[in-house]
């Protein structure tokens, strides 16, 4: 068993909650009412999601050689 590390996105909605993204893994999306349920809703989505790429023999993304930055920029609106 190998360990893998994949980044989350948490975006917070208006009516309340969270989503959250995976973008190394299209289309695994989940939902948590706060910021702690939201992560482990992700934990488990991505085992899913894991566990079914491997049912059906399909490779694992994976992110590797990975450079994350936020920039802040001033809009004129």
């Amino acid at each position: 068993m190998r360990t893998l590390s994949y980044r989350i996105t948490l975006r917070k909605e208006p009516e309340g909650g969270y989503t959250v993204l995976v973008p190394a893994l299209p289309g695994c999306v989940t939902y948590g009412k706060t910021v702690e349920e939201a992560i482990e809703m992700a934990r488990d989505a991505i085992n899913g999601y894991i566990e079914s790429l491997i049912e059906d023999g399909e490779a694992i993304p994976v992110e590797e050689d990975l450079i994350e930055c936020r920039l802040t920029v001033e809009a004129h609106a």
